[in-house]
């Protein structure tokens, strides 16, 4: 009989324990909880199992044998304690608690009730690993004097929000969330830790004055053995290793492409000796690769490293015998070197309260993304009062905290909308969804827009302004002017972005002709400056922080857009009466191709970008040789196969004209080369320095 699993929580982690956990033996999802029903249903519908919001109704439908907890860091103690209590097994995602001290509840837990309690430290279960550590058992590495330990993986939060996570809230999350990963390498491999001293560097500042480091440096000993673990979150290329020095041997462990390189002494003589390692490196690198290449291809890319180490954790907790990697213990001794890290921290000022109550008039639905930062500070900036619908009550406004309140709001209650919309005056829907199939996109982007378009008619606001994207438009045509005239041609055959937010458009203009929803909509170009992201998906395909794929040549004029100006156009759309039922293509001066925008960064910061042109046409043949693989070898059947000139289209080879939000707004966007140049690059962290 198969082991019931229940996974607690359905964001973006939860599709990888659902993926490892489908193909384990012995195993079944029986159960998804998550607060969104949306979310739960969604990963319901791609990997079974009954669908509840509460764990208290999952435990008393005695629904599962086990949990994998799957929410935030600070919900994690309180459901394993309840799933233990029960008499569930828990394997609990990193970091499995926020100290030591409520990891050794949680196994103490464990051991009361006689249930099993693991750790998803993932990356122990990559085969490579398993590797490294039968070459540490067996003595191929002599006797292991020093590890490195290496997470350099650039950390978009810091530099571009969302700040809302749990990740962002405190200094320490940043340990908490990261730390995990190289510990238990260190713990595992080499035993209990003596943090001997941390120095952390490389400041950057949050808004509100907050600061966080982006380098952590721990030095500890594990017996003899002098261990060092780096965290780097900067725009740096991604190096996540483990480096193990031994009299006999020197293994370097990449774990984020799961490949194992051996480098040993030889007896070779003179020249030959030199020559014989790299020879034999060279191998390994080749063997690794080839090795790696072979299993996704045979399995269509469902053996990526990533995956390959939930698959060997969920193989190891739910397979026969005990596994100590993934042991509650293991754990705990992990967490009591982050714990003795932490302590090393040296004090830091305490930021400044704001005080004051938010008398709001307007609100922001996404207003702690990008273009929600910025418009809702605006806003303040203005004499406005703001309320800002988020996920969870954590929002970037300590500093205006007075002017500014965030309030959690589920978009699926409409009536819970129509409450936070009292006394309102203008509502602005920067919300989206990241939905992989039509039928998703129409209930979650598309449900959601006339959602909030029905509470903006019952809780009677001034106006609704909604963001749609002039990525719905056909823009293929190198020789086409684009304005809002321009119909969006056939959408059907756009992906799913595009289409849905043409989607939410039409929906949105239908209930402003019949039933009076007093609608505004604009349609941002491609927005940068500002705290905004160096890798922008609007200007090619990025392939780590150092390299960009283009569409296309890159050397047509793009639809730039600077963020402060994108808000100034947005408040207009507000005090604008004449506004009202039309729609804004908010393109900024035509002046800069996408080679412009990268030789710039070059010239301000001295970092050259790796950048090439794409074939539009061999990237839609790639598209479609994907399709046909999700569609008749994986059995997706809601694959979504775009056409060539939606291929064309993420180009921006079509030119817009922006007259009708200048003569309608008076909106008067930066003109000046050098003026814009500066304030889209001048103004941020790109590469988070």
């Amino acid at each position: 009989m198969s082991k019931r699993i229940g996974l607690i929580g359905a964001g973006y982690i939860a599709d990888w324990h659902a993926e490892a956990l489908k193909a384990t033996p012995g195993v079944e999802i029986a159960a998804i909880c998550d607060r969104s029903a949306s979310a739960a249903e969604a990963l319901a519908a791609r990997y079974g199992g009954r669908v509840f919001t509460s764990v208290e109704d999952m435990l008393a439908a005695g629904a599962c044998d086990a949990v994998h907890i799957l929410t935030p860091p600070d919900a994690h103690k309180p459901i394993a304690l309840h799933c233990l209590a029960a008499g569930l097994d828990v394997l609990v995602e990193k970091p499995v608690a926020l100290s030591a001290a409520d990891t050794r509840a949680i196994e103490d837990a464990a051991q009361a009730h006689g249930r099993r309690f693991w750790a998803g430290h993932n990356f122990l279960g990559l085969p490579s690993y398993e590797r490294l550590k039968r070459q540490v058992a067996d003595g191929t590495l002599g006797r292991v004097s020093e590890a490195q330990i290496s997470w350099a993986l650039p950390l978009a939060p810091l530099r571009s929000g969302p700040y809302g996570l749990w990740l962002m809230r405190d200094l320490r999350n940043l340990l908490l969330e990261l730390g995990p990963h190289p510990f238990s390498f260190a713990v595992d491999l080499l035993g209990p830790l003596d943090v001997v001293s941390l120095v952390t560097g490389q400041e950057i500042a949050l808004p509100g004055a907050e600061t966080r480091p982006q380098s952590w440096r721990i030095l500890a000993r594990a017996g003899d053995v002098d261990v060092t673990i780096t965290l780097s979150m900067v725009e740096t290329v991604d190096d996540r290793s483990v480096t193990l020095r031994g009299s006999s041997g020197m293994a370097r462990l990449d774990y984020a492409a799961d490949t194992l390189v051996t480098n040993r002494d030889n007896t070779a003589d003179l020249v030959l000796n030199p020559l014989r390692k790299q020879l034999g490196q060279a191998g390994a690198h080749l063997r690794e690769g080839l090795r790696n290449a072979g299993a996704q291809v045979a399995s269509l890319n469902r053996k990526s490293p990533y995956g390959q180490s939930f698959r060997g954790m969920t193989r190891a907790i739910h397979g026969t015998g005990e596994d100590t990697r993934f042991s509650g213990a293991t754990a705990l001794r992990i967490m009591e070197a982050i714990d003795a890290s932490l302590t090393l921290l040296p004090a830091r000022p305490a930021p400044a309260i704001v005080t004051g109550t938010p008398s709001p008039d307007v609100m922001v639905i996404g207003g702690t993304g990008y273009i929600g930062r910025t418009l809702t500070r605006a806003l303040v900036a203005k004499g406005h009062d703001v309320r800002v619908v988020s996920r969870g009550r954590h929002g970037p406004f300590p500093d205006i905290a007075d002017h500014v309140e965030t309030v959690p709001v589920a978009l699926e209650d409409t009536a819970a909308l129509v409450a936070a919309m009292q006394g309102i005056g203008t509502v602005y829907n920067l919300a989206k969804s990241m939905d992989t199939t039509w039928e998703a996109a129409l209930k979650n982007d598309v449900g959601t827009a006339v959602r909030i378009g029905e509470a903006a008619l019952e809780a009677g606001v001034r106006r609704l302004i909604y963001t749609g994207t002039i990525a719905s438009y056909d823009m293929s045509d190198p020789k086409a002017v684009i304005t809002e005239a321009t119909g969006f041609g056939d959408i059907a055959a756009r992906n799913l972005y595009a289409r849905s937010k043409a989607e939410c458009e039409r929906q949105l203009m239908e209930m402003h002709r019949t039933r009076g929803l007093p609608l505004v909509i604009a349609r941002p170009g491609i927005v940068v400056g500002g705290d905004g992201p160096l890798q922008h998906w609007g200007i090619g395909r990025w392939h780590g922080a150092g390299a960009v794929k283009l569409w296309g040549n890159g050397r047509n004029i793009l639809p730039f857009v600077l963020v402060d100006d994108l808000s100034e156009a947005l408040i207009a759309m507000m005090e604008t009466e004449a506004a009202v039922g039309q729609s804004f293509n908010l393109t900024g001066e035509p002046m800069l191709t996408g080679r412009d925008y990268f030789d710039a960064i070059h010239q301000r910061f001295g970092a050259r970008l790796r950048v090439t042109s794409g074939s539009l046409t061999a990237m839609w043949l790639a598209g479609g040789v994907k399709y046909g693989l999700k569609r008749y070898a994986l059995g997706r059947k809601d694959a979504v196969c775009p056409s060539l000139a939606d291929w064309r289209s993420r180009a921006h080879l079509a030119r817009f004209d922006n007259s009708l939000a200048k003569s309608v707004l008076d909106w008067r966007p930066e003109a000046d080369r050098q003026a814009f140049v500066a304030r889209a690059l001048d103004a941020k962290a790109l590469f988070g320095l």
